[in-house]
Parts: structure tokens; sequence; C-alpha cells
């Protein structure tokens, strides 16, 4: 029997991407799985063929009130909501005296104020259930700064603070809150940001491992965070980053190693 045999998850921005991949992961692993996002997806029924039961809403993880009937549905067809994903994000950045605020209020309200509000909806029925596992995707990026990230990295920071908040305020009540934070992934959001970027070879040699990652490897930890696995782990912002932030390269290991 697989570790998500039954359980009950709830993954947002699940059209593309990490969002996809956990959905996919979730399902091969036993899990109900409902989706939403605010694209349509032509992969989602061949993602999540194998789980029972399975659905997806289109919804902007910014309207409270979608939120809030999303997993009301989700408690009244199975009675419970035993994890969730907020996956749903939105690139963003440049220098701060040049950015318009529109833009930068663009990336707050989908990073920070959709995760938060994803959060809001789940908890009353995790509270009543006593049990529950809430994973953030933040990125490396919300654990430092990098030259003109500026309103990513701050959305992203805030997903990290929030998450440790949740897991300081509800784990009494048996509910883990987890962070996980991306190095770059070949995802359709990183193709149209890299998109003829002359620094992405810099970039990528700035994971220790040489590559950027892939979505099913973040998939493949968010499955970790909602199973049984890490029923001890609580209020942690994991790097899943190929080495990204573990210190600075300067290029000797590339002439050992090539």
């Amino acid at each position: 029997m697989s570790r998500l045999t039954g359980k009950v998850t709830y993954v947002t921005g699940a059209a593309s991407g990490i969002g996809l991949a956990c959905a996919q992961r979730f399902a091969a692993e036993g899990a109900v799985v409902i989706g939403a996002d605010i694209n349509t997806s032509d992969g989602w029924a061949a993602a999540v063929a194998a789980a029972p039961a399975s659905a997806f809403h289109v919804l902007d993880v910014r309207d409270e009130a979608a939120q809030i009937e999303v997993a009301r549905m989700i408690v009244a067809d199975h009675g419970r909501i035993d994890a969730v994903v907020t996956a749903a994000g939105v690139a963003g950045g440049g220098f701060v005296h040049m950015m318009d605020l529109t833009e930068w209020q663009r990336v707050q309200d989908v990073n920070i104020t959709g995760t938060f509000l994803t959060a809001k909806a789940v908890l009353p029925a995790m509270i009543e259930q006593r049990s529950g596992s809430i994973i953030t995707i933040a990125s490396v990026e919300g654990l430092e700064g990098c030259e003109g990230g500026s309103s990513y990295n701050a959305s992203k920071g805030a997903v990290v603070l929030l998450t440790k908040n949740l897991a300081c305020d509800y784990g009494r009540a048996g509910i883990r809150a987890n962070s996980i934070c991306p190095g770059f992934i070949d995802t359709p959001m990183f193709q149209s940001v890299m998109a003829g970027m002359a620094s992405a070879p810099a970039i990528k040699e700035q994971h220790k491992l040489g590559r950027f990652g892939r979505a099913d490897e973040i998939a493949g930890v968010a499955y970790f965070l909602a199973s049984e696995d890490s029923s001890f782990v609580s209020g942690v912002a994991l790097p899943v980053d190929g080495g990204y932030v573990a210190g600075h390269s300067y290029g000797l290991s590339q002439l050992m190693f090539g």
C-alpha cells in the first residue's frame, strides 16, 4: 500500500509545473487529488488518472470566497483535507526604483496573499480533524537575495516566515507546516523567465550539481512532507536546489571535475 493511499490532498497551481508534478506524484501514491488553478490544464486528467475521485477547479488563489468554497466542497465530498500544496505563483522582479506599484502588488497578491488564503481555507478542516500537512512552495530566493529579484524574493521570503508561523500556531492541533524552497526548476514559468537571459549559464552554475532541477524532484519532497514519513518535521524551510544555497562557487570544482 502506498503511503498516501486514501489521503485527501489539495494542490493549487495544479495546471502546470511544480503543482502538476505534485498532483501526479500524489495520484501515483494513491491519494485523492483535488487541483486548482487560474488556468485549465490539458495534462491534468492524464496526471491524476490513477487517483480516485479527483477533481479540478478553475479559481484565482486571490479570491477568498472561491478558496473557501473549494475547501468546503472537498470536505463535503471526502470528509477531510489531509495535505495541501500551495504551488500557485507568478514570477516578477526588477530594480525597486524602477518598479511600478501595480506590478509589485501583483506578485505579492498571488505569491503571499494567495498562500495565506489557501492556508486559511483548509485550516478549519484540519483543526477539526486534528491533523494535516501544509506544504508551501517558496524559493531559494526567499532565503537569500539576488540581483533584480526584489518583488519575487520579498514574496517568497514572506511565504517562508508565514509557514513558520503556521507551524508555531497550529502544531498543538496536530498540523504540520513546511516550506519547500526550490532552486531554478525547469517549468513553463522558468522557461518564460529565462528565455533570452544572458545570465542563464551563470545561474545554472550556481547549482552545485551543475544543472537546473526538474518539477518531479520537487514533487518527491512534497510527497515526503505529505506522508507520515515526515511526521516529526514542521516549521522547516527546505532547500531543494542542487546545492544553490550551500555556499559560493569560484570555479575550482569545475577545474577539478569538469
